[in-house]
């Protein structure tokens, strides 16, 4: 749309011929041997990655003739190379974003073939101008070449890029598309979102051959810094199928989030009626505590139908987090999987945690909690992990929220992990409901019971028949119901009422969320 000018007679035709015959050269990439090679690996270019991310025809791009000028001797214009950062401004269901991509037909995407205060100036522009930035990242990092093209080197850093301050102030995607060493690691890294292709991305802070001459170890890009690996590691949030996967998620958390934070995120039109009833959902939780059940399909049916967008899936998997809608109204989702070591927290699963509330906070989403905590994860392994340092970690950012919260206790909610549920000092309010089928106290009965009456227990004629009938007699005591006469509880509710409560809830939030946005946050 850009290059599509009348022409016209005139004083300048011959430096607006240039201007155009420099934009096409351009457009050449790395040349066309280059391109075909790495469309032969099944990758897109950089530009076609730009049009899958953004609307059909909404990419504005800046600074389209950076480059290396080749000259006669004469002086006259001859050639240009262009760098390997393309960036630009477009659009993601019609909201306008800042876009960066990595060309890596050009030196390998390496900062020997950039110019950075080009790529850069995206990042200003999007502190500057409170927009949403996107970064598609596929470059080798440094390279020692640069330090002969320069005949010198340089302290590492850029002192004009706001990395840090961008996080507090817009949402950044951050899309891993082939190996992102050192700069391009941290790309990737510094952001609200990141994604990574399968056996197509790499995140490392250095590849293999710097592996190799550290270490003296021989191993694969994948095997170092791949989609596996990053499952254990918690580095990127989420991984796609290909690149079309990886935009199309990028797009749909962009969805959820306001353009910056002194917005409010965007309210969709709801066609899934508020006070739809999942009759299921009153025995969606076993009554033997010993089993189990899917927690993905209660979340489902309790916010919008095809809304939810999960986070982090694969890594901290006790505990379930993302972004979904609830009567349209975008809001922030937790949920224990009793699947996974029961549910407890792990240290992976506190970092997760800590991570979304942030995010939710940062952005003005409201959270909801469906809760169902054993505790912390114990044992050895766990303390040697540094589990209650995530817990601590946890409570801290909880505490720090300013955004409208509430709990729906579905079964569990013991120790330090099940009193993280929610902010619960003021002014908060603690808001928080339970189904009949919760359960909590500072630690479970079934453990508790044999702590706190071994002697009694091991006197018994029958020791197996004295502890169940002392879990028993606890079991009773235990009831959500007792906790409801002293008003421990917002309220219990039926598990079918839950979609319309929270309904109800959601709406009180976005009122206070409007007046905080209106405040504006620093």
């Amino acid at each position: 749309m850009q290059d599509k000018v009348e022409k016209k007679g005139g004083e300048w035709d011959a430096e607006l011929e240039e201007l155009q015959t420099r934009r096409k050269l351009a457009k050449r990439m790395g040349g066309e041997e280059a391109v075909a090679k790495f469309k032969a690996r099944g990758r897109n270019t950089a530009r076609e990655r730009i049009e899958m991310m953004l609307d059909d025809g909404s990419f504005r791009e800046i600074a389209r003739v950076t480059g290396k000028g080749v000259y006669e001797k004469s002086g006259e214009f001859k050639d240009l190379s262009p760098v390997n950062a393309i960036i630009g401004t477009g659009r993601v269901e019609g909201r306008k974003i800042v876009v960066s991509a990595d060309d890596y037909t050009i030196r390998a995407g390496s900062s020997e073939g950039t110019i950075s205060d080009k790529w850069v100036y995206a990042e200003r522009m999007a502190h500057q101008y409170l927009m949403p930035i996107v970064r598609l990242v596929d470059t080798a990092g440094g390279s020692v070449k640069l330090l002969e093209q320069m005949q010198s080197t340089k302290i590492p850093g850029y002192p004009n890029w706001p990395i840090v301050d961008l996080l507090t102030k817009v949402p950044v995607v951050g899309v891993a598309l082939g190996a992102c060493a050192g700069l391009g690691a941290i790309k990737v890294l510094m952001s609200h979102f990141s994604v990574m292709v399968r056996d197509q991305s790499q995140v490392f802070a250095a590849g293999p051959p710097v592996v190799k001459q550290a270490y003296g170890i021989d191993i694969d890009k994948n095997d170092l810094g791949g989609y596996k690996v990053h499952r254990k590691s918690a580095l990127v949030h989420n991984e796609a199928v290909d690149e079309a996967d990886a935009f199309a998620q990028s797009r749909r958390f962009l969805s959820y989030l306001p353009r910056n934070v002194y917005q409010a995120p965007p309210v969709t039109p709801a066609d899934d009626p508020l006070d739809r009833v999942e009759d299921w959902l009153k025995d969606a939780i076993p009554h033997n505590r010993r089993r189990v059940y899917d927690p993905r399909k209660i979340v489902e049916a309790v916010l919008d139908k095809g809304s939810v967008f999960e986070i982090g899936r694969h890594q901290g998997a006790s505990i379930m987090t993302g972004l979904a809608r609830l009567g349209g109204y975008p809001v922030g989702y937790m949920c224990s999987d009793p699947r996974i070591v029961g549910g407890a927290m792990t240290i992976q699963s506190a970092f997760k945690v800590e991570r979304h509330i942030e995010l939710c906070d940062t952005f003005g989403l409201p959270m909801i909690n469906f809760v169902d905590q054993p505790g912390n994860a114990t044992g050895p392994e766990a303390e040697l992990n540094g589990t209650l340092r995530g817990a601590v970690r946890v409570l801290t950012a909880t505490e720090r929220a300013r955004i409208p919260w509430v709990s729906i206790i579905m079964r569990r909610a013991f120790g330090m992990a099940g009193g993280l549920h929610a902010p619960k000092y003021f002014p908060q309010l603690l808001y928080r409901f339970a189904w009949p089928s919760a359960r909590w106290g500072s630690i479970p009965i079934e453990g508790g019971v044999r702590a706190a009456h071994k002697a009694d227990i091991a006197a018994a004629a029958d020791p197996e028949e004295k502890l169940k009938e002392l879990e028993e007699h606890y079991h009773r005591l235990s009831s959500p119901f007792r906790t409801a006469e002293r008003f421990g509880i917002t309220d219990i509710i039926d598990p079918r009422e839950t979609r319309a409560v929270l309904a109800d809830w959601v709406e009180d939030a976005w009122e206070v969320l409007k007046c905080d946005r209106g405040r504006g946050r620093d």
